[in-house]
C-alpha cells in the first residue's frame, strides 16, 4: 500500500479526490516512463532496421499501455474497505489494458510484415520470388491478426461474470453447442483454413494474372477471408478464399510471366503464306514487346471462301502480350492492304459463256457447289 503520511488531513477525508489525484499522477508517471524509454530505444535502434521498425509501429499502443498499467497498480492498492467503486473501475481499466495488449501484438505483426515486404519489392522484372514471399507473409499475418483480435475480444468478454457463466454452460453442453457453432462458423473457418492453404501451397500470389469467372485481372489484395482481383477495366472482383481451393481458375503467372499469344485472321486461298510469314518475322523483330522466343505463322483452318492463319508471338508478360497481339494483327492487315490487297477475303463470281453454261448443265459437279454462275452471251 502507498504511504499516505504526506497527505493533508482534508485530503484524507476525500477518498474520491485522493484516488483521482493518485490516478492522474500514475498516468503522468506512465507517460514519462514511456517518453524516456521511447527516446532511449530510438537512439539504440538508429542503425538497426528491425528494432527501429518495431519501435515505430508499437509507439502508440505502448504509450497507452504503460499509463494504464500504472493506473491499475494505483487502483489495486486501494483499501478493500473503501466505499469507492474501485472494483468496477479496475474492471474497465483491465479491459483497456487487454485492448492495448491486443493492439500491441497486432502492431508487432504488422511491423514484421512491413519489414519483409520492404526486403522483397515486387516492382522488378523477375519478381516471382518476391511475390511468393509477400503472398505468404500477407496471408499468414492477416490470419494471425484475426486470431489475435479474436482472442482479445474473447478475453474482454470473459471479464464479465454473466458471459463467463454462459461460457461455462456452453462447455457443459459442448456436444450440441459445438456442432451448432461449427455449422454457424463454417464459412469463416473455411476461409481461414483456405488462407493457410493458400499461404503454404500458393496457387495464387499477389500481382498474379488470373482468369476468374471469365474475367481477366490481377491479384490486388489478399485478406484473411477474401481476395480482391483488379479487373482490366479497373473493376474489382471480390472472391472468397475458399474459391481458390475448391474451384478451377486460370493463373497466367504461376511459374513465369512469359506468355504466347495468338492472332487469327482470314485470307484468300491464293495468298502466298511464305511471304506473309517473312513479314511477320520482320514485324516481331521491330517490336520491343517481343521476347524473341516464338514467332510462327501457321495455316490452322480452311473453308470454301478463305484460309484461316494463326500467328503465334511470345512476350514477357500478359500486358505486353495483349499489346503485341493487337499491333501484329493491325500491322499484318495493313501489310496485306498495301502489298496483297487482292488476297484479302473475297467472294468470287464466275461469268460463263453460253458454251460453258451448256457444259455446266451437262456436268454440274465439274465446277463445284461454291461457285456462283452468271451466264453471258457469247
Amino acid at each position: 500500500m502507498i504511504d499516505t503520511a504526506w497527505e493533508p488531513a482534508w485530503l484524507s477525508e476525500q477518498p474520491a479526490l485522493l484516488l483521482a489525484l493518485q490516478g492522474v499522477l500514475a498516468l503522468l508517471f506512465g507517460l514519462l516512463v514511456h517518453a524516456v524509454v521511447d527516446r532511449v530505444m530510438r537512439r539504440l535502434s538508429h542503425h538497426a532496421v528491425l528494432a527501429a521498425r518495431l519501435v515505430r509501429f508499437t509507439r502508440r499502443p505502448a504509450q497507452m499501455l504503460l499509463p494504464l498499467l500504472c493506473l491499475q497498480a494505483v487502483i489495486g492498492d486501494q483499501p478493500v474497505q473503501t466505499a469507492l467503486p474501485t472494483p468496477r473501475l479496475s474492471h474497465w481499466v483491465g479491459i483497456l489494458i487487454i485492448l492495448c495488449i491486443t493492439s500491441l501484438v497486432i502492431r508487432l505483426v504488422q511491423a514484421a510484415e512491413s519489414l519483409i515486404e520492404d526486403r522483397y519489392p515486387v516492382n522488378g522484372i523477375d519478381n516471382l520470388r518476391a511475390r511468393s514471399v509477400r503472398t505468404q507473409t500477407r496471408v499468414l499475418t492477416r490470419t494471425l491478426m484475426f486470431v489475435v483480435g479474436l482472442i482479445g475480444a474473447a478475453s474482454v468478454l470473459m471479464t464479465f461474470p454473466s458471459v463467463r457463466q454462459i461460457g461455462t454452460s456452453l462447455l457443459a453442453s459442448a456436444g450440441v453447442a459445438g456442432i451448432a457453432a461449427g455449422l454457424a462458423a463454417r464459412p469463416v473457418l473455411g476461409n481461414l483454413i483456405a488462407g493457410i492453404q493458400i499461404a503454404l501451397t500458393q496457387p495464387i500470389r499477389l500481382d498474379d494474372v488470373l482468369i476468374v469467372e471469365g474475367e481477366w485481372g490481377r491479384v490486388e489484395e489478399i485478406t484473411a477471408t477474401y481476395v480482391v482481383v483488379r479487373i482490366w477495366d479497373d473493376r474489382r472482383l471480390i472472391v472468397p478464399l475458399a474459391y481458390f481451393i475448391e474451384q478451377p481458375f486460370q493463373n497466367w503467372t504461376r511459374r513465369t510471366a512469359d506468355l504466347i499469344g495468338s492472332v487469327f485472321f482470314w485470307v484468300d486461298h491464293a495468298m502466298p503464306v511464305a511471304a506473309l510469314r517473312e513479314a511477320l518475322q520482320r514485324l516481331c523483330e521491330a517490336d520491343p514487346d517481343w521476347d524473341r522466343r516464338v514467332c510462327v505463322l501457321q495455316v490452322t483452318d480452311t473453308s470454301e471462301r478463305a484460309v484461316q492463319l494463326r500467328a503465334l508471338v511470345s512476350s514477357r508478360d500478359a500486358g505486353s502480350s495483349w499489346d503485341l497481339r493487337c499491333r501484329i494483327r493491325e500491322q499484318l492487315i495493313a501489310h496485306m492492304q498495301v502489298h496483297y490487297p487482292q488476297y484479302l477475303p473475297q467472294t468470287r463470281n464466275r461469268l460463263l459463256s453460253a458454251a460453258d453454261q451448256s457444259d455446266f448443265d451437262t456436268h454440274p459437279s465439274a465446277t463445284g457447289p461454291s461457285v456462283q454462275h452468271s451466264p453471258i452471251a457469247p
